[in-house]
């Protein structure tokens, strides 16, 4: 199992794997809870990488201002200055379809109830159907149509 989270994690640019899989210890629980490492990209150089961190609109100006402190703590995970930029991103983990937003039309309210004249009517006019389905049916047809001539 060690072997997969390593090929994985090399793959979005972690060295150190223990980055990911105890983010809250590394970082802190107040830090953790708020953002959490998503990349890392390295120099031509080879030396000084940016470490990428996703967090809400919200988080992203209070984390700003604690970029110092993120770094010395994920430096001192890996022993060293590997990491000298911090930035923040605040879009989708997974990708552009997993993590789209819903922009959909909100839901239309329940029609209100008819008035209990409109169903007696309605069940008066089915009244002499005798297949008890095409009677409910009727019902709810003539409830619909007297409904909505009475609005």
């Amino acid at each position: 199992m060690q072997s997969r989270i390593r090929a994985a994690s090399q793959s979005r640019g972690f060295a150190v794997s223990r980055l990911l899989t105890h983010w809250e210890e590394v970082a802190g629980a107040e830090i953790a809870g708020q953002c959490r490492p998503v990349q890392i990209t390295y120099g031509r150089q080879g030396l000084g990488a940016t470490l990428v961190l996703l967090t809400t609109g919200a988080q992203a100006p209070m984390l700003e201002m604690q970029k110092e402190r993120i770094a010395e703590r994920v430096n001192a995970c890996y022993g060293y200055r590997a990491i000298t930029k911090i930035r923040f991103t605040q879009t989708a983990p997974t990708g552009f379809s997993e993590g789209q937003a819903r922009f959909a039309s909100a839901p239309k309210p329940a029609p209100a109830p008819p008035p209990p004249e409109v169903r007696h009517e309605a069940a008066r006019a089915a009244d002499g159907v005798s297949s008890e389905s095409l009677r409910l049916a009727l019902e709810t047809l003539g409830t619909n149509v007297l409904g909505k001539r009475r609005s």
